[in-house]
Formats: structure tokens, C-alpha cells, sequence
């Protein structure tokens, strides 16, 4: 039996049984010594207790007082922040921002130990599209741009990602890149060959609007007809179409989908596929394009630059469970903080709900959005594992990489979340591995997910890790899972541009404005930080 269809099988029969144990991610880290293997841990995720408040909406106490704030942005997550410092740069400055958390920072979390910090979601983006000048002036204002050469930026060679970058898995030893190339048949080079010239070719295609045919953010992509069209279909349909059916490439294919998406080929759109190749045209003075930016705290080093100026305007530990509309025209929200035990009311003259639409769905219970379907929209789960370990065991071929992938695994594979570190003699390294769960339906794998246990999550995640390095069993010092059960937006097919989605991004009478990468359809920073922007606009009236 091939180690990929073993994985899978056993991966198969551990969910069958996961109907006992699980841990209840309440936000406080625990400490869990495995009696399996020699090593301890923690499992934890987005905090359950305070989302069950809104969920199931679990008794709390009456609010005891009121405050009053002009505008109210429910959501710290890069979007919220993103809003937050709009409008601040823009000189207003009464607005308060809840956070049920006890961080900031959304699904660009991360966590520390004695090695290093390391994330727990989002941990890159790249460089700016030479057209995107918001955020090319906010990677200037927190110095990720150092200054310009010409009209190229040029950016903090330490926030590049070091060489080497990128390295596959495959036929038994490790090749520079992540596309297929050593022991592939030529008919496969050659279609992979052919893949990519044409999403080059894509990459550069405008529409009648003039318009780049697919860009960051996605509400700057052409809406010709002959593009938009493509969310009709699934990015398989589409490949068949094509008759790409190399096994190489399809691989290749669903991994950037998995990677991006949290679901394979089969499940998106093929605009949603293609946009991942053909809609980053980033440039600069010192590095290749499209280069990539990463920090061992992940994307939460962008959320942290964020928030700097905004820390007296935001309140953690506090969960937005009701938003009605008084008789005023006012909005008071009901809120309950799960650190002091006490519920407040907030009156407020507009909000920005920068949270997920199956969060407002609860929120907005008592006011209606008429045409907009929440039940459209579909979220993948995901499970996060931080490896630490003392040493990593030598292997076949290139060294380690920022990005380390092994072909037709479950995983996405795991970067290296020390590869920033200058201290090339220390040995300990935390490795953040990436496995989205989308062999089932998503609500199946999400359930499936919350109830188990963390020795069942090593019994599945531990022999693709032996398969990759077959010793690091011996060097492994601790694993700390984190579980997303909604880690992003997945771009199934008529989404992105679908009337729904339009609906969505609606505000409700001109008081209540919305921003969340699930407004985009592709859950990645830019589109979380342009969305902030967008609904930062709106409340300002620009």
C-alpha cells in the first residue's frame, strides 16, 4: 500500500471512532503529556466558550451599564484593524474595538515558546502589485519598504524570505521548487509546461474595462464577461475541459488550492484557481517578483504593526452577542465581557462587523438582510501543528527550506518558522505545519475536528511527519495543534461574483457596514486589509 493511501485510510478510521474526548478550546492553553508518544503539548483553538455565548446564546447577566461610542467595529482580525486605522489616518478617532479574544489579530494568531514564536494561521503575503498603492504606502509606513530605487520599492531584506525557499518532496528526495520536476516523465514536464504559460499569459491579459483580468484585491479584477464566467465552473471542469490530466500537475494544483483555499480542485471555481497563478504582478529593487514576506509570528507581525496606534481603542475579552436599532435611529449592542463576568450595553451611531457572515447571521438576528443567503457560504476547517524539535534529522537532497512540501501527502507541508532567524548555530527549530481538512464535507470535518482528542490528532498527523523525516520522532520536543473550524472562505463556484456575495456587501441603512475576507471570497491579507478599507470609506462617506 502506497504511504500517501495509508495515511489516508488510517486518517479514515481515526474519524470514524472521533465521537469521544476532545478538548474544550476555551482560549487557555493546557499543558497534555501524550501517553502514546514522549512528548507533551497543547490543543487549543478560537475560543468556544465565548462563541458559544452567541451560538447557543448561553444565559449571561443583564447589562449592569451603558457606554457611548460613535462608531463600534466588532472584530480585531486584519480587516477590523485595517478599518480601524482608516479611520484614524483619517482623523476620527471615536470608535471602539471589541474583541472576544484575549488577542488581537484574527486568523493571523501566533503563539511562542522557548524557541521561537511561531503562527497558528496566516503566516506570509507578498509583495505589492505595482498597482496597489495602499498597500505599498502602509508597507512604507511600517518600514517592510525601506525606501524607493526609481520607481521600484525596495524592500527590508530581513522581512524577504531567505534563500533557500522552496523545496518538494519526491521520488525519494528533495528538489529545489515546489513544482514537480525530479523523476517526472517529459509528457509531464510538458504539460506543466503548458500549464503555466498560459496563467503567465492570463497574468498579464486585460478585459474590455481595461482591467487586469485577475488582481489583489479582487474588486480591481476585469468584470468582462468572458472572465467572470469562469466562477460558473469548478476548477476541475475546467482543467477537463482543457485536458490538463497530468497526475503531476493536478497535484501541483490541488496543493495551491489546499494551500489557499482549504479545498481541492474539485470544490472552487476555476477563477478562484486561476487567480492564485495569474493575479500577483508584485516588482521591487532588491528581490525576484511576486518575492515573499514573512515574519516568525506570521501574518500576526502585520496585525501588531497595525494595532500600535490603536491599543486604547480596543477591548479583548469581550463578546458582541445582540445589535438592535433603538427608537433614536441609534444601534445598541448588548456585550458581555468573559474576564470581569459583567454585560454592558454599547450605543453606537454606526458598526462595522468586521466577523464572518455566520457570526453576524447570529448578531443580526433581529434585523433582516433579505437577500443575501447565508447558508451560500461555505468555510474550511483546518488543523495547525507547531513541531518543535532539537535537531532535524538529515535528508536526500536540498537542505531545509522556509517551505518544505512532500507530494501526495495529506498536508500542505510545513514551513519554518525560525527561517528568519540569523542564528544559524542553534539547532531547535519550530516547524508550523499546515493540514486542511477536506476530505469531507466541511461541516462533517468540522465536527469531526472539535471532538478529537490530542493523541488522536498525532496518531494522524505523526506518520506523515515519520514518512517526511523518517527519525524525527527522536528530536521532536513538544507539538502544539491548533484547530480552526472555520479557518477561511472557500471560493466554491459562483461566489466571487455572484449576486449573494454582492448582497453581502451591502450596508444595512447606512448605519450597519461589513468587513471580512468572506466579502471577497479569498481569504489572504490583502483582501482582508482593502475590505477594512472599503468599509472604513463607507462610514466616512468617501
Amino acid at each position: 500500500m502506497a504511504l500517501s493511501s495509508y495515511i489516508q485510510r488510517r486518517s479514515f478510521l481515526l474519524r470514524l471512532g472521533l465521537v469521544t474526548g476532545g478538548i474544550l478550546l476555551d482560549g487557555c492553553i493546557k499543558k497534555i503529556k501524550s501517553k502514546k508518544y514522549n512528548f507533551s503539548g497543547t490543543l487549543n483553538g478560537p475560543n468556544a466558550v465565548a462563541g458559544h455565548i452567541l451560538r447557543d446564546k448561553i444565559k449571561v447577566p443583564n447589562p449592569t451599564n451603558s457606554r457611548n461610542v460613535k462608531i463600534l467595529i466588532v472584530g480585531s482580525g486584519i480587516s477590523g484593524l485595517s478599518a480601524a486605522r482608516w479611520l484614524e489616518k483619517n482623523g476620527e478617532t471615536d470608535f471602539e474595538i471589541l474583541e472576544l479574544e484575549k488577542h488581537t489579530g484574527g486568523n493571523s494568531h501566533y503563539g511562542k515558546n522557548a524557541v521561537s514564536s511561531y503562527p497558528v494561521g496566516a503566516h506570509y503575503t507578498t509583495i505589492a502589485n505595482t498597482d496597489d498603492q495602499l498597500l505599498l504606502d502602509f508597507f512604507k509606513e511600517i518600514e517592510v519598504i525601506t525606501h524607493y530605487q526609481g520607481e521600484l520599492p525596495y524592500y527590508n531584506d530581513y522581512y524577504l524570505t531567505f534563500d533557500p525557499e522552496e523545496r518538494l518532496l519526491i521520488n525519494g528526495e528533495w528538489q529545489e521548487g515546489l513544482i514537480p520536476d525530479f523523476g517526472v516523465p517529459q509528457k509531464d514536464k510538458d504539460q506543466i509546461k503548458q500549464f503555466l504559460k498560459e496563467v503567465e499569459t492570463l497574468k498579464h491579459t486585460k478585459g474590455k474595462d481595461g482591467k487586469y483580468a485577475f488582481n489583489i484585491p479582487i474588486a480591481n479584477s476585469s468584470t468582462d464577461k468572458i472572465f467572470t464566467q469562469l466562477d460558473q465552473i469548478s476548477f476541475k471542469s475546467y482543467l477537463e475541459e482543457k485536458r490538463y490530466n497530468s497526475p503531476y500537475l493536478l497535484w501541483y494544483l490541488n496543493y495551491a488550492c489546499k494551500d489557499d483555499y482549504g479545498q481541492k480542485v474539485d470544490k472552487i471555481s476555476a477563477w478562484a484557481g486561476l487567480h492564485y497563478f495569474a493575479s500577483r504582478r508584485g516588482k521591487a529593487a532588491n528581490s525576484e517578483d511576486n518575492a515573499v514576506l514573512t515574519w516568525s509570528k506570521g501574518n500576526g507581525w502585520l496585525a501588531e504593526k497595525i494595532a500600535e496606534n490603536l491599543k486604547t481603542n480596543i477591548t479583548t475579552s469581550t463578546v458582541c452577542y445582540s445589535i438592535n436599532k433603538t427608537l433614536g435611529g441609534m444601534l445598541q449592542t448588548w456585550v458581555y465581557n468573559t474576564r470581569t463576568k459583567q454585560s454592558s450595553y454599547i450605543i453606537a451611531e454606526k458598526i462595522i462587523l468586521a466577523t464572518p457572515q455566520y457570526v453576524n447571521n447570529k448578531l443580526l438576528s433581529h434585523i433582516r438582510r433579505p437577500n443575501f443567503d447565508y447558508k451560500k457560504l461555505s468555510y474550511s476547517p483546518w488543523l495547525i501543528a507547531n513541531i518543535t524539535v532539537d535537531q532535524l534529522p538529515n535528508s536526500k537532497g536540498m537542505d531545509l527550506c522556509w517551505d518544505n512540501v512532500a507530494y501526495n501527502t495529506p498536508s500542505v507541508g510545513y514551513v519554518n518558522a525560525t527561517h528568519q532567524n540569523i542564528d544559524i548555530t542553534n539547532k531547535e527549530k519550530v516547524l508550523t505545519y499546515y493540514l486542511p481538512l477536506c476530505d469531507f464535507e466541511p461541516a462533517i470535518a468540522r465536527l469531526a475536528a472539535y471532538s478529537r482528542t490530542y493523541e488522536q490528532w498525532l496518531d494522524i498527523i505523526l506518520p506523515e511527519l515519520k514518512y517526511i523525516h523518517p527519525e524525527i520522532d527522536k528530536a521532536i520536543k513538544q507539538i502544539d495543534l491548533w484547530v480552526w473550524g472555520h479557518g477561511m472562505i472557500s471560493p466554491n463556484p459562483e461566489l466571487i461574483f455572484g449576486k449573494n456575495l454582492k448582497e453581502a456587501q451591502k450596508s444595512i441603512d447606512n448605519k450597519i457596514y461589513f468587513a471580512h475576507t468572506d466579502l471577497s471570497g479569498i481569504s489572504i491579507f490583502e483582501e482582508a486589509f482593502h475590505q477594512g478599507i472599503r468599509a472604513a470609506k463607507q462610514v466616512l462617506g468617501k
